[in-house]
């Protein structure tokens, strides 16, 4: 008997119809954006301290013939990218059985998951942001080589679309806040911790980190020429109610800052009354108590000394779902091919956070 592949016991290739007969689908491969004429623009010293000020790994002066090898380095990493799959819905195994072997890790959901293309939907973008925010607090390492890749290949796609749609900057900020503190941490201490590829990858990959944050520094928000009805025509009732919608005391706030009248409506004690009972429990508010010069519980204050110590609920257009019946992972609207009897009941939401821990084993 001839062997046709690599285990037999797997589905095989993934085939089409054509008019020409039947052919197989490849895999899709999104190459790295070239961003080699933008990193000619910022320098190539990345000074990096630890707990000394003094301490510099980095220098100017020492740095030009490194610099010309992390963009030799840098551009071959970007020529040799991986394929990456955009499935609709993944298997996540696990344990090995008789007709699987291995297990489903973080960085091959990463890849074989289409978050690539739910970035540009607007209920999953800030889901997406979230989950490589987490990733890059304590997750990067455990990436693959391939994974980390398709990584920064997502990242670049969001810094684009804030750029052009000055979407949610703030959002941004804090993930590459997060990531390029991370990046300094482990290039620091390379030889200690693990890193996947070269260093100069990864010096490069900070440096073009450290323009995409100089890039949003600089961002001018668009005025919006509109002669129709604007947030300002709106009656107070109904401003109001809009403000009551918001689940992040940093939106009110921005909110608040375009009109008099908004701040006016986003200083309501009520308001962030509401907004502390609906993240926090009634037993975490007696620990932090913050009473105002009158006298008066200053809401407002502790909703921000609440969010130090406790987590506040998330909330998100769009979310993965996991099907404990099947075992899969799949956006909502998708679906996937269950085979329960009632496939409702065994749906559950997957937050950012539960979906890095379904593949800690």
């Amino acid at each position: 008997m001839p062997f046709l592949g690599q285990d037999w016991r797997s589905p095989g290739w993934r085939w089409v119809k054509t008019e020409d007969g039947w052919k197989r689908c490849e895999p899709f491969s999104p190459a790295l954006e070239d961003g080699n004429n933008q990193l000619n623009d910022i320098s190539h010293a990345v000074i990096l301290t630890g707990d000394d000020e003094d301490e510099e790994i980095y220098s100017t002066e020492d740095c030009e013939s490194a610099a010309k090898k992390r963009k030799k380095d840098h551009f071959r990493d970007n020529r040799d990218s991986q394929c990456f799959y955009r499935e609709k819905w993944i298997y996540v195994h696990k344990e090995s059985t008789r007709e699987r072997h291995g297990y489903c890790t973080l960085g091959e959901a990463f890849n074989r998951l289409d978050f690539s293309s739910a970035i540009q939907d607007i209920r999953r973008f800030n889901y997406v942001v979230k989950l490589l925010q987490l990733i890059a607090k304590s997750q990067l390492t455990s990436l693959s080589g391939a994974a980390q890749k398709n990584y920064f290949n997502i990242l670049d796609k969001i810094v684009r679309k804030v750029m052009e749609d000055q979407y949610n900057p703030r959002l941004i900020k804090d993930l590459l806040q997060d990531l390029s503190s991370t990046l300094c941490i482990l290039i620091r201490g390379v030889g200690k911790s693990v890193l996947v590829g070269n260093i100069n990858i990864w010096i490069c990959r900070l440096e073009t980190i450290l323009l995409w944050q100089q890039q949003l520094k600089n961002l001018q928000m668009n005025k919006h020429v509109n002669n129709g009805l604007t947030l300002s025509d709106l009656p107070l009732h109904m401003l109001n109610n809009i403000l009551y919608r918001f689940s992040d005391g940093w939106d009110i706030i921005t909110l608040g800052q375009v009109t008099p009248t908004l701040y006016m409506l986003s200083e309501d004690r009520q308001l962030w009354k509401k907004l502390c009972q609906y993240h926090f429990a009634e037993k975490q508010f007696c620990r932090h108590l913050i009473p105002s010069e009158k006298g008066h519980i200053d809401w407002k204050l502790m909703y921000f000394a609440l969010q130090k110590y406790y987590p506040i609920k998330e909330q998100y257009g769009d979310t993965l779902h996991f099907c404990r019946h099947c075992s899969i992972l799949f956006w909502k609207d998708t679906g996937h091919p269950c085979t329960a009897s009632d496939p409702n009941t065994c749906l559950m939401p997957v937050s950012p956070q539960h979906f890095i821990d379904l593949f800690k084993f």
